[in-house]
């Protein structure tokens, strides 16, 4: 069955922050103080953020060391609840502004300035499952990610 990218919400704000919250208790974990912290450094980036970027924020914002292994293994968390999404190549992180939804993502990184683009192609990441399928092979998270210039340092 197709997704409509058109009807979901994105949120922002405590709207982003209550749905990341609902998202991470509808996988069974329970939403704390510390990954409260983590997300709200999250999505306060408009860029992917590294762990440790986002261990340095939290620090700050908390006037004590946060390690970045704790920090990790929070984002393993929310990644897996699709509270957040990984851009591989950079090995950085998004919050995910529309959380309830599941499916491929597929991502425009510039090389230059960092700027990454979500973009929504059903067909494209439904051609890659079904060439994997075809190999035997089960996907069950495609990566797609480009790298290039966007628009303003292209």
């Amino acid at each position: 069955m197709a997704h409509n990218h058109h009807t979901h919400i994105l949120y922002e704000g405590e709207a982003l922050t209550d749905a990341a919250k609902t998202a991470l208790e509808k996988s069974g974990e329970q939403w704390t103080k510390m990954r409260a912290a983590v997300f709200d450094a999250l999505a306060a980036f408009e860029r992917p953020a590294s762990a440790y970027d986002i261990a340095e924020a939290v620090s700050n914002a908390q006037e004590r060391r946060v390690a970045a292994n704790s920090v990790y293994r929070i984002l393993d968390l929310f990644t897996a609840a699709n509270v957040a999404r990984r851009i591989e190549s950079a090995n950085a992180y998004l919050a995910n502004r529309h959380p309830e939804c599941l499916h491929d993502c597929i991502f425009l990184v510039c090389d230059s300035c960092g700027e990454t683009t979500h973009l929504d192609d059903d067909t494209l990441s439904d051609g890659v499952r079904a060439a994997a399928k075809r190999q035997g092979f089960n996907p069950e998270r495609p990566v797609i990610e480009v790298r290039g210039l966007c628009s303003a340092c292209g």
